[in-house]
């Protein structure tokens, strides 16, 4: 305990240092604790901050979000968690670090499949997992999940390590429709046909179907758009146009979507203004900025993708629940290290 609580306070001196102090009980503000980049979710909080009148305080950090608000216990000044991803979410309930959310504009705006069937965790934007391609070497535009174990792409994909939660909530789903023997079978036979080891983030993948290394690689689709008005980095816009999307299983169950999310912290000290984030994250106009800036699926009903989005293909998403392919995420893990998927094909 004595050590998490020290690898608490070592990563509050770190965000600290950039970030204003927090107070755990103030009139008019609300505490959130991102994953999420401040850039990314600023445009959010400023519209929330013009239409309630809240203050927003954040802190960010790529990892030890809830177990700092775990090891903080009663005395955390967090009221709100946002993360990205499935196992992320479901990881905060799994903690003890979250309490219900109770409200019906949010349950009026967020589809139950996004949703924590006991509240713990609410659902805010999509992001598919699809297929990137190469435009001059592959021919078909269309294609599953299940076809990425056909032999005809051997030494054809590339994709990051199986143990990142992306890639485990996709496994994780193929067990939810198949079942832990075929989903362990259809690994193998994805593992036999990668190019090379897994490595990188989806943006590499995507930078070796360019230089030729691989056809085809597994990403979120946010990364094209990242990638197609990278202004810093331009040689990934070159990386862009050499791919196509494929939405695999578009004429069956649906594409594999993953969420961005929020949790209402536990001993949230300003529930009230919490809860009034969260429904407003959960409406229209929140929803409307997510699409815009961070290239991702708004889950509140009727409002629109962007343009951009739109340029990729339709998306079908799969309506199975989330809390259901998070059930079987740890026999995900466990079936990428039976097999040996990291050590990269034929292993």
């Amino acid at each position: 305990m004595r050590s998490t609580v020290r690898a608490a306070s070592a990563l509050f001196m770190l965000t600290a240092a950039t970030t204003a102090s927090m107070p755990a009980l103030a009139d008019g503000e609300v505490n959130i604790y991102s994953y999420r980049q401040p850039f990314l979710i600023q445009p959010l909080l400023d519209a929330f901050t013009q239409e309630t009148g809240v203050k927003t305080n954040v802190i960010f950090a790529k990892k030890g979000l809830g177990e700092r608000i775990s090891a903080e216990g009663e005395n955390s000044p967090a009221d709100v968690l946002l993360t990205v991803d499935i196992g992320r979410l479901d990881g905060a309930k799994q903690l003890g670090i979250t309490q219900p959310v109770s409200s019906d504009v949010v349950n009026e705006n967020i589809p139950a499949q996004y949703r924590d069937p006991e509240g713990h965790w609410v659902g805010l934007t999509n992001r598919a997992r699809i297929i990137y391609a190469s435009k001059d070497r592959v021919q078909q535009d269309t294609i599953t999940y299940e076809e990425l174990a056909d032999p005809k792409w051997q030494g054809k994909i590339c994709t990051r390590s199986g143990q990142h939660v992306y890639t485990i909530g996709l496994i994780a789903s193929m067990i939810a429709h198949h079942g832990e023997a075929r989903t362990e079978e259809w690994l193998v036979g994805v593992r036999d046909n990668l190019a090379r080891k897994p490595t990188g983030n989806d943006r590499a993948q995507v930078k070796a179907i360019f230089s030729g290394e691989c056809d085809l690689s597994i990403g979120n689709t946010y990364y094209m758009g990242k990638m197609e008005t990278n202004e810093k980095d331009p040689e990934q816009k070159e990386w862009a146009k050499s791919v196509k999307l494929l939405f695999p299983n578009s004429e069956d169950r649906g594409s594999h979507v993953n969420l961005a999310g929020v949790v209402l912290a536990k001993h949230a000290p300003n529930k009230d203004n919490a809860v009034k984030l969260i429904e407003f994250l959960s409406g229209g106009n929140a929803q409307q900025i997510y699409a815009e800036t961070n290239f991702e699926y708004p889950v509140t009903p009727g409002v629109e993708v962007s343009d951009r989005v739109k340029s990729w293909g339709d998306l079908t998403p799969d309506t199975l629940s989330l809390a259901e392919i998070a059930k079987h995420r740890k026999t995900a893990s466990e079936l990428v290290d039976k097999v040996g998927f990291d050590n990269g094909p034929a292993s």
